[in-house]
């Protein structure tokens, strides 16, 4: 009944959206659509606790759909339903909060401290909720549209001391790489429930609060570019395509360079792949498209388009 209560509420909000701005995600993974329809091609997705602007809605019956930018600059339509409507305030209180930080690659928030307790909602790696507080191995937190609920600590963390120890190494971030391999390829997809290319690294990224544009082209056109594939190291990022009838690039396809010749990208699923014919993971089909390198970490913060949760505008507004 008061799930119900919240989306009539969360309905009205958006029927009088008028000067209504701003929202939160409130489920572990929304689907971002190129038009207002479910029947629509899905575009990317967001994230629950994701702060969102509302650059518009639909005139969808019974209810409109909210067309939403998310903090890498994407813009997709969503279901009613999946964003809470805020007003200034309270989308800067929100942000302002303290929060429990998604950690483990899937998990579930209980109604109580027991697993033997109702569920009310999966989570996945990089979901943020409001942090309410903290009861010997479980979190107590609550999500954009007011549901409350109890997540164990080994499947997030306490944002504060997870910042103390976040690791924005190549080699951290490569170990969370290889943690989703055999994960599926799913298009547009960007979370350990299915990726794309690049939501595969964006969504690696985000685990370490690395926030980089959503796209393997854009992707390509930030950083420190590598033209030579010996000049490579781990942790870079590797651009796959062709060329124009100009020569210059089209890129398709994108992903992490591991060293000694391989990387790890999202094709069907996520695998290893190698340059080197003599290895078994040799992948002639990508070796053939190969373009070139990006080189992106050692620029966090430094560059435009490579920045954090504490210094996109999203998080801090």
């Amino acid at each position: 009944m008061k799930r119900l209560i919240l989306l009539s509420i969360a309905t009205l909000c958006f029927l009088s959206l008028g000067a209504q701005e701003y929202g939160v995600v409130n489920i572990s993974v929304c689907n971002m659509r190129r038009t207002a329809d479910f029947d629509a091609e899905m575009v990317s997705q967001a994230l629950l606790g994701t702060p969102v602007h509302i650059v518009g809605h639909s005139n969808s019956k019974p209810s409109p759909w909210p067309n939403i930018e998310t903090p890498d600059g994407y813009t997709g339509w969503v279901h009613y339903a999946v964003v809470t409507p805020m007003s200034f305030s309270e989308y800067h209180a929100w942000n302002e909060a303290p929060k429990a930080v998604v950690t483990a690659l899937q998990g579930v928030v209980y109604a109580k401290s027991s697993t033997r307790s109702a569920t009310i909602s999966d989570v996945v790696a990089g979901d943020r909720l409001k942090l309410i507080k903290k009861r010997g191995s479980w979190l107590k937190v609550e999500f954009p549209d007011g549901r409350q609920g109890w997540v164990q600590r080994k499947t997030a963390m306490v944002e504060r001391e997870w910042r103390m120890k976040l690791d924005q190494s190549p080699a951290a971030v490569l170990e969370s790489a290889r943690s989703m391999l055999g994960f599926p390829y799913i298009w547009a997809g960007m979370s350990p429930k299915g990726m794309d290319c690049s939501g595969f690294v964006r969504a690696v990224l985000f685990m370490h609060d690395i926030i980089i544009p959503r796209d393997a082209g854009p992707q390509s056109r930030v950083g420190e570019r590598i033209d030579d594939r010996d000049s490579l190291q781990p942790g870079d990022l590797v651009f796959f395509g062709s060329r124009r009838s100009d020569g210059t690039p089209r890129v398709s396809h994108v992903g992490f360079y591991l060293g000694e010749g391989k990387f790890i990208h999202s094709l069907g699923y996520v695998k290893i792949g190698s340059f080197h014919p003599k290895d078994p993971e040799f992948d002639s089909y990508n070796t053939d498209r190969y373009l070139f390198g990006g080189r992106i970490l050692p620029y966090l913060n430094k560059m435009e388009d490579i920045t954090t949760t504490l210094t996109t505008p999203f998080y801090a507004e």
